[in-house]
Order: structure tokens, then C-alpha cells, then sequence
């Protein structure tokens, strides 16, 4: 009897063991955390896109499950002269996002910034009216089916919420809105489209969000959802905003994504504002105070930063779409490089040796705590 008790016991330890391992085995990734909740995305480089980097390819199929392409969809890569369409990283960037089952979001359609050259030179309300019919057309239709969301038209309205002056304003009037929306919808029926911007949270732009967005609709547009960029700060926006944001807009009857997430941990120049990719500023070290590494002091303020956010954003779950993050990692961000070239910023949840932050940890506990 004897004999048979230990070896039960050494069975039970073994199995005890063996049950231990398999769940340290388990992988706690942010999409499986927040699947009941909303998509996670993240924006990737071309180079993620054509998968040159083993281990941060399998950071991004373990972690996402929505992806935005960062650039290589704008006008100026997509459909580089009249005649030519360059679909080549786009049907790359497709391919991944159905090989990895994950929400594919185009972006984006029709945008003041990151034009080629020739669309630049267009004349008259006639040319314009062609040429929009004929990108939004070509491209909405290419992917029809396979492209789950759209911006159709990206940042066009001015920090205190008027339209932002653009060639597409100059040549058609603000009708441009209400014919991108209508020719997008025309071309995918059955696709989300979205109206994307930054500081669109903030009370003078979002109020001028929500005159454009009944405006397209009373067009007869078909619009889903608007897309707030939240390129933010360590203490700017404030949380109310952010929830009256969610609230006012949803009101409208539309979706509401976060699409471009990243928090800057550093200070800015004194004339700086919003996140206009054309505003460039001399550097300076005192607005790179941490070019080797990121104090832990700091760390912790971020982590609380993103916790904070992320309790709101799971407090209006069920008017939240998706939160997409603008990059992988540190590494990545477009903020080490604007609005001051060559500095180093933290913003998002993995460092530059794709480790996950103090800010990771804190996004992933508010699930743990609920569960």
C-alpha cells in the first residue's frame, strides 16, 4: 500500500507540474486580453509589411489583431502619376492581414499631405472631380471585400474646427467631403468608412467634427465611424475630453476608433501644436532628455498614463471600434523624428528590443483585475 500511495503521489506531483508549466506556457497577449472588447491594431513600416524581421513579426502576430499600414496606402506611394497605380506593398500588406486572420484598415483616401507631385499641379474642379472619382474608385474597388474599414478623408478640419485649406477645399468647395464619402461607399458598399483627424477630442475641432460629420450624412454620404488619431501627451488630453469625445460622437449614431495611439514622454518647442506632419523645429538637448534611456520615474508615469486611458476606453467598450497603436515599437515611432528630428522618444508599449514596458504591463492588469 505503501509502495502504491507515493507512486499516487509522485503521479500527482508530476501532473501538478506538468500543469504549471503549461500555463506559463500561455501566452497573455493585448488581443486576446481586450477580444471581447475591441480590435487591437498597430501601424506597421513596409519593412514589417514584406516580414524582414523575425522577431518583430512575431511580436505583431502575437500581440494585434488589426493592422494599419503606417505609409506605403497614401497618395503619393499608391498612385505615384496620372496613369500608374503602385499596388504592390498594398497587396503585401493584405496578404499578411489575412494570413493572420486580422481587421485590415485602409489609410488613407484622400489627404492634403503626402500627395504626388501631379496631383499637386491639378487645375480646375473638372480635373479634380475625375481624378477623386477615379483614385477612390480604383482602389476602394481593388480590395473590395477584403479591406474591413477606410478613412476615406483624413485631417481635414483646422484646430478650431473650421476646413483646413487644401487643394481639395480650393478646387471643389466642401462638397469634396460629401462626393469622397459617396464615391467610397459606391465602390464597397458594405465597407466601414471613416472620417479620421488629431486633436479632433478637444471642444472647438470636435465640435467642427460633428457640423462635418451630419453634414456628409445630410449630403446623403455614408459615414461609420471617426477615427481620433490620439497622438497625446503624458497630461494632455485630459480624460473628460477624451470621454465627452466618446460620447458626443457616438451620439451621432457612428463608431469610434482610436487610430493612431502614441504618447509623446517629451517636452515640446514653445510654438507647438497638433500633430501636422509639416511642422518641423530646430533641435535643441534640452528637448531630448533622454536620449539613452527612459528613467524609471517616467516609465511609471506612462504606465499610469495608459492605464488610465485604457479604464476609459473599457468603460465605453461597446462604442469603441478598435484602438490602434502608431508603431510596433519605440524604435518605430515617427516621434523620434518630428516635430524635432533625431531625438529619442517612448511612446508606445514595447521598447526598441521589443521588451515589453512598464506601460504594457499596466494595460494588460486592468483585464487580469476585471477577470
Amino acid at each position: 500500500m505503501r509502495l502504491v500511495n507515493r507512486s499516487l503521489l509522485l503521479l500527482s506531483v508530476v501532473v501538478l507540474n506538468s500543469c504549471n508549466a503549461q500555463k506559463e506556457k500561455e501566452v497573455v497577449s493585448l488581443k486576446d486580453s481586450y477580444k471581447n472588447d475591441f480590435h487591437i491594431g498597430t501601424a506597421l513600416s513596409a519593412d514589417q509589411i514584406e516580414e524582414k524581421n523575425a522577431a518583430e513579426d512575431s511580436l505583431i502576430e502575437r500581440e494585434f489583431n488589426a493592422i494599419t499600414a503606417e505609409n506605403i496606402m497614401k497618395s503619393m506611394f499608391i498612385h505615384p502619376s496620372k496613369d500608374k497605380y503602385d499596388f504592390a506593398l498594398t497587396d503585401k500588406f493584405i496578404a499578411y492581414g489575412e494570413k493572420n486572420k486580422m481587421f485590415i484598415h485602409g489609410h488613407t483616401l484622400i489627404w492634403h499631405s503626402q500627395l504626388a507631385p501631379w496631383m499637386q499641379k491639378i487645375k480646375d474642379s473638372t480635373e479634380m472631380k475625375a481624378f477623386m472619382k477615379d483614385h477612390i474608385t480604383t482602389i476602394v474597388s481593388k480590395y473590395k471585400g477584403r479591406i474591413d474599414s477606410w478613412d476615406v478623408v483624413n485631417e481635414a478640419l483646422n484646430e478650431d474646427g473650421t476646413l483646413r485649406k487644401s487643394i481639395f477645399l480650393d478646387k471643389l468647395g466642401e462638397q469634396y467631403l460629401v462626393d469622397a464619402f459617396k464615391l467610397a461607399a459606391a465602390a464597397d458598399p458594405k465597407v466601414d468608412l471613416y472620417y479620421n483627424d488629431y486633436n479632433n477630442e478637444e471642444p472647438a475641432k470636435r465640435a467642427g467634427n460633428i457640423v462635418l460629420i451630419k453634414k456628409i450624412k445630410a449630403g446623403g454620404g455614408k459615414i461609420d465611424g471617426v477615427g481620433i488619431q490620439a497622438h497625446w501627451k503624458l497630461g494632455y488630453p485630459s480624460l473628460e475630453e477624451i470621454e465627452k469625445s466618446i460620447l458626443e460622437y457616438s451620439a451621432l449614431g457612428i463608431k469610434v476608433a482610436f487610430t493612431e495611439l502614441d504618447i509623446s514622454v517629451l517636452p515640446n518647442p514653445k510654438d507647438f501644436s497638433g500633430a501636422d506632419v509639416n511642422q518641423k523645429f530646430e533641435g535643441d538637448p534640452k528637448m531630448n532628455p533622454y536620449p539613452k534611456t527612459l528613467p524609471d520615474s517616467v516609465q511609471v508615469k506612462l504606465a499610469e498614463r495608459y492605464a488610465s486611458i485604457f479604464k476609459l476606453f473599457l468603460k465605453h467598450k461597446d462604442k469603441i471600434s478598435r484602438v490602434t497603436f502608431w508603431g510596433v515599437h519605440d524604435g518605430q515611432s515617427w516621434l523620434n523624428d518630428w516635430p524635432i528630428k533625431g531625438r529619442t522618444n517612448y511612446p508606445l508599449l514595447f521598447d526598441r528590443d521589443l521588451k515589453p514596458k512598464k506601460a504594457y504591463d499596466s494595460v494588460i492588469q486592468l483585464k487580469e483585475i476585471k477577470q
